[in-house]
């Protein structure tokens, strides 16, 4: 027996072929003007449209939002932290006040603060330098 004898074990199911007058009217089916409409149409398969977008998100997961600077106030810190504790990115993330990717931190002056806190590889404004180091004596 060769390749060219072999047959198939169903036979194949015969395509409907639309758009030729007969019983549906005169469009037969296929709407009005356009690509599909059009004897031989060919539409790109969307697979194509989906990889062609790809070269545009490389990477978007990553990188891109430890990037970003996040800034918490002296109240969050007054809220969540405990007298004498240490405030770095470990323990933000901890109390859940960054993500983990999220690599900086800056403490902004809004609110009060009535703790001594030790801050480590946080970035300070003037104002929450000031506060913090008041406190701290």
């Amino acid at each position: 027996m060769q390749i060219h004898e072999l047959k198939p074990k169903t036979s194949l199911k015969k395509i409907k072929r639309v758009g030729r007058g007969g019983k549906k009217g005169t469009y037969s089916g296929r709407g009005q003007k356009g690509q599909k409409s059009r004897s031989g149409a060919r539409l790109q398969p969307m697979i194509r449209e989906w990889l062609k977008k790809y070269h545009k998100l490389r990477g978007y997961r990553f990188g891109v939002q430890g990037k970003e600077v996040v800034s918490l106030n002296l109240s969050d810190l007054e809220k969540n932290f405990k007298e004498g504790e240490t405030v770095s990115l470990k323990t933000l993330s901890e109390k859940k006040l960054i993500t983990k990717n999220q690599k900086k931190v800056k403490i902004l002056g809004k609110g009060k603060l009535t703790k001594s806190l030790i801050v480590e590889d946080c970035r300070l404004s003037k104002k929450a330098k000031e506060l913090i180091e008041k406190h701290a004596k």
